[in-house]
């Protein structure tokens, strides 16, 4: 119950609107001790975030691919739908052929053995709508189950002695003003994610974005090289001798190339 002007209001009987109505009056003209114990001010927000949490609960959580309903809730993609995603066979961390074996480089990358890429899926299924979401509408539900695939990866191909256990995460930097702009930088999210599952450190203070470069996405080969020349410093001298840099894409390689050679002198 709650009093107010000497009035007797029963207020599980009363719609939810005109309870915190009520309420919010009470508390508004400083009378909150008319407002009996289990209704004094800390436990109606506190009744009232626990009926917001009780009442996302209850919606029905579906997939993002095909929209049926996920049980047990919490992933934002359904098993069948990401496992449809998911590369099938083993494929080269070079360009990305597929293979028959599990193996590092096919034969065309054997010669140049450019810098692996780890990823679970490609772009060009149907999670690629999804990363656009994840970077400029911080839907961030397709993110779990997107890091435990990219965990199960690399932990594979550690297993089959494919690649070493990197010592420490290195997200790719976003300048301020974009971090400004987006309130968020992806790549330390799906770092900081990965880090958990794999049990590394991440380190975001090492590397540092000092140029504004316009999005890389349109852009062809050439002008993604001279748009990145030079946006990317380290801030000191590198104590790792295996790093990993995480990103969300890997398209041409334009980021990765540049940062190796802004570590090169430490690598």
């Amino acid at each position: 119950y709650c009093r107010q002007k000497n009035t007797a209001i029963d207020a599980p009987t009363m719609q939810p609107n005109q309870w915190l109505a009520v309420s919010r009056n009470v508390i508004k003209q400083g009378r909150c001790h008319d407002l009996r114990p289990e209704y004094n001010t800390v436990n109606i927000f506190d009744s009232l975030v626990a009926g917001c949490r009780a009442l996302i609960a209850s919606l029905p959580n579906r997939c993002l691919l095909c929209h049926q309903q996920l049980c047990p809730p919490g992933s934002g993609i359904c098993k069948t739908c990401l496992q449809a995603c998911l590369y099938p066979c083993p494929v080269c961390l070079g360009c990305g052929r597929p293979l028959q074996t599990l193996q590092r480089y096919c034969g065309g990358c054997l010669t140049s053995q450019p810098i692996p890429v780890v990823a679970p899926a490609s772009y060009h299924s149907l999670l690629g709508p999804l990363i656009p979401r994840i970077k400029y509408q911080a839907q961030f539900t397709a993110l779990p189950p997107l890091v435990r695939a990219l965990a199960h990866s690399v932990s594979t191909l550690v297993s089959h002695n494919i690649i070493a256990l990197p010592q420490v995460l290195l997200p790719v930097p976003l300048h301020p003003q974009r971090i400004r702009e987006r309130g968020f930088n992806q790549a330390w999210m799906i770092a900081s994610m990965l880090g958990q599952q794999l049990q590394l450190p991440v380190d975001d203070s090492l590397l540092q974005r000092v140029v504004a470069t316009v999005p890389q996405a349109g852009l062809d080969g050439q002008a993604r090289r001279r748009n990145l020349r030079g946006a990317f410093v380290l801030k000191a001298a590198l104590p790792y001798q295996r790093i990993a840099l995480i990103d969300d894409v890997v398209t041409t390689g334009t980021t990765v190339d540049e940062i190796a050679r802004t570590l090169a002198p430490w690598t």
